[in-house]
This record gives C-alpha cells, sequence and structure tokens, in this order.
C-alpha cells in the first residue's frame, strides 16, 4: 500500500510528560527518511501547535512548524469558524481561556451570560464548576467539549483523570450530553489532522496507545491504524474492545517492522 502521511500521537506515544520515550526520535526520523508527511497530534487541550513543536525539539525530536495539532487548536479553529460573535463560557484551564480569548468568540466570566459551555480538563475542577454549568445551560446555550480522554498519562506513566472525565461529570449533572466533542477521534479532527498532511486518509498512517481515540480515529477513516504499549491501553483493554488496531508494537521505536510489512 502507499502511505504518504502519518498522524503521531504524543502523550503515551513519544513522551511521557518531560520523558522521551525511547526510540521515539529515532523514529521520526525513520518516517523523514522515508519521505513521510507528519502531524503530531495530542488531544491535550491546553497548547496549540507551536508550542507542541518547541517542546518536542527541546526533547530532541525533529518536529517542524506547522506539523503539530491538538483538541485546543481544533476547538479555536471551530469557534472561528461556527461561534464567531458568540459569547464562550469555559470550565477549564486558564491556557484553554487564553486560546479562547483568541478567537473570533468572546470569553465571559458570568455563566448565566453564555451562548457556548466549554468544558475541558483542569485540575482545578471544583463542586462550583457544576454549578456555573447549571447556571450556563438553557434550551438555546451550545455545549461542548474539548476532547473525550478519561484519562491522560500522568509523569510515571500512570493514568490520571483528563478532560473526557470532567465532560462526563458536567453532562451528568445538567443531564444533557454535548453537542459536539472537538479532539480526536470527531471528524473535525480528522479534517484539520489531513488538511495539515495533504493526503487521503488511505494514504495516512495513525500511531497511538489509545483505542477509543487514536485507533478508531484511523478505524473509522479508512487509515492504518498502529497501537503502542506505553500509554493507556493494557492487554485486557485490547482484548475487549471493540476497536482493533491493525498493528500492535510495544514502543514507537518498533515502527520500523510496521513500514516494512507495509512495503513503504
Amino acid at each position: 500500500m502507499t502511505v504518504e502521511g502519518v498522524i503521531v500521537d504524543l502523550d503515551g506515544t513519544v513522551y511521557h510528560g518531560d520523558t522521551l520515550l525511547p526510540g521515539a526520535a529515532s523514529a521520526i526520523d525513520v518516517f523523514r527518511e522515508r519521505g513521510l508527511r507528519i502531524c503530531f497530534f495530542s488531544n491535550n487541550p491546553i497548547h496549540d501547535g507551536s508550542e507542541y513543536v518547541e517542546r518536542l525539539r527541546g526533547l530532541g525530536v525533529d518536529a517542524r512548524e506547522g506539523e503539530a495539532c491538538s483538541s485546543g487548536v481544533v476547538t479555536r479553529e471551530y469557534l472561528n469558524g461556527t461561534h464567531a460573535g458568540d459569547t464562550v463560557f469555559v470550565i477549564g484551564s486558564d491556557q484553554l481561556r487564553t486560546l479562547v480569548e483568541g478567537t473570533a468568540a468572546r470569553l465571559v466570566e458570568e455563566p448565566a451570560a453564555t451562548d457556548v459551555l466549554l468544558a475541558s480538563w483542569t485540575d482545578g475542577f471544583h463542586y462550583r464548576d457544576m454549578v456555573d454549568a447549571l447556571r450556563a445551560v438553557d434550551d438555546d446555550t451550545v455545549f461542548l467539549g474539548t476532547d473525550p480522554d478519561r484519562t491522560f498519562p500522568g509523569e510515571d506513566g500512570a493514568p490520571v483523570p483528563g478532560s473526557g472525565a470532567i465532560i462526563n461529570a458536567i453532562a451528568g449533572v445538567i443531564e444533557r450530553e454535548p453537542d459536539r466533542i472537538l479532539g480526536k477521534p470527531s471528524e473535525i479532527a480528522v479534517q484539520a489532522a489531513l488538511e495539515r498532511l495533504d493526503c487521503a486518509p488511505a494514504d495516512c498512517l495513525i500511531v497511538g496507545d489509545r483505542l477509543e481515540t487514536d485507533i478508531a480515529m484511523g478505524e473509522r477513516n479508512g487509515m492504518t491504524t498502529v497501537l503502542v504499549r506505553t500509554g493507556v491501553t493494557d492487554e485486557r483493554a485490547l482484548e475487549r474492545s471493540a476497536v482493533t488496531p491493525d498493528h500492535v508494537i510495544d514502543s514507537l521505536a518498533d515502527i520500523e517492522d510496521v513500514l516494512a510489512s507495509l512495503a513503504v
């Protein structure tokens, strides 16, 4: 088959916290040597693409301007395209608020004054945030989530609660599911990645550690999927999942075996 581009997850695939996973930088070099276009894509909502490029370079990874995307970037682009001029109330981090402030939407501090409730990860999630959600939502309010990840790998690789846990808590309180969740595996995220790679889904490889986001996104869109065992997915989860990766490898360091099997 032909592979022209590769979507590479970050947390749990390339690094854990500030620690580069063994062989990850060399794997990116392999993609370069084979002429593949790269899109680094994290569901972490608090950084934009340029920040991820800088972080990867600091870890010794050959990352280049314009190659990185995140659920935060997708959220910013979605607000610009769909909610320009609308008010947005954020339950999330200060970094996400800064991203929203850079859009054509208007960040507000009073929940009752909002057109859009945007929920995401914050390590300061509090009972009062659920009260604010109740005050924010009426029949006309749009409810958005940045990404569905219930957990993500912490500094030591062990899982900690993510955006999905907070979004689910808010959904339970307001008795309503989000109108859209914007990160992987959404169609909005797919479009963002493919625009950066400039290739068709069938010519794209996606590598990640999470079945319900990375691998599901690839499976739904006809991409070749590669699961790495360095993140949140263990053998028990793999056996129970309805999502089946095309390839399973111990780490990104083993990507040459996959590329050889595809004759790339």
